[in-house]
Order: C-alpha cells, then structure tokens, then sequence
C-alpha cells in the first residue's frame, strides 16, 4: 500500500476529514473532530500514525520491523506504520480500520448515530 491508497482509505470513513493543525506539512485525519490518522507526504518512504489497542501495538511491533511506536505521540496508543511494502496491504488496511473505529468507539452515543445516519 501506498501513501495515496493509505490517504484514499482514510477519505473513506464515513464523516472522515483531512485537517492540517500542525502547519501544511503534516495531513491529520479526524473523525467528529478526533484524529485518528496522521501522514507527512514528504516523508521517504512514507509514513502514516494509526491509532491502536495498546496490547495488539505490542504484538504488531513484534511481528514487524516497520511498525514502531507512534512517532511524536503517545507511544502506548499510537503506531507509525513505515509504507515500505514489508507491511501487507491487506494488514494496513485492517489498521486503519481499527484506528477509525478505535474512535468511534469513543465518540458519543449522539456523535454515533449522527455518522450512521450519513452513510
């Protein structure tokens, strides 16, 4: 997977949006106002933050050398996935998912059914 397959999947999310609080350099996506995905298109090779279960970040940083602890964020609870093709397609895929709904899952029963009702 690349950076604008990556990007493509985040867009995707029901209520998702692509917000650069951290200057132009720096893609955040959110959900009802909470990220949960950051890119830097300059970056080589490219490089996403995903939120994650803190005991599966563990497992995944075992599994794999391009899944670190999330740069510049809590390490506990984000990862960096380097886009290098070492990590399988299908599998980061799975993690944005998980990240999405990671915050969803904490969003308000109100902030909820406002994104159901929009698909």
């Amino acid at each position: 997977m690349d950076l604008p397959d990556a990007i493509a999947r985040f867009l995707a999310k029901p209520g998702a949006e692509e917000t650069t609080p951290f200057g132009p350099d720096v893609l955040v996506y959110k959900v009802a106002g909470k990220m949960f995905a950051l890119a830097v298109p300059d970056d080589f090779p490219s490089r996403i933050n995903l939120k994650c279960d803190p005991d599966r970040s563990e497992l995944l940083r075992a599994e794999h050398p391009a899944i670190t602890p999330g740069y510049h964020m809590s390490k506990r609870h984000w990862n960096t996935v380097v886009l290098d093709g070492s990590v399988p397609s299908a599998l980061i895929r799975e993690l944005i998912d998980h990240s999405y709904n990671l915050v969803v899952a904490g969003l308000t029963k109100a902030e909820r059914a406002k994104l159901d009702s929009s698909r």
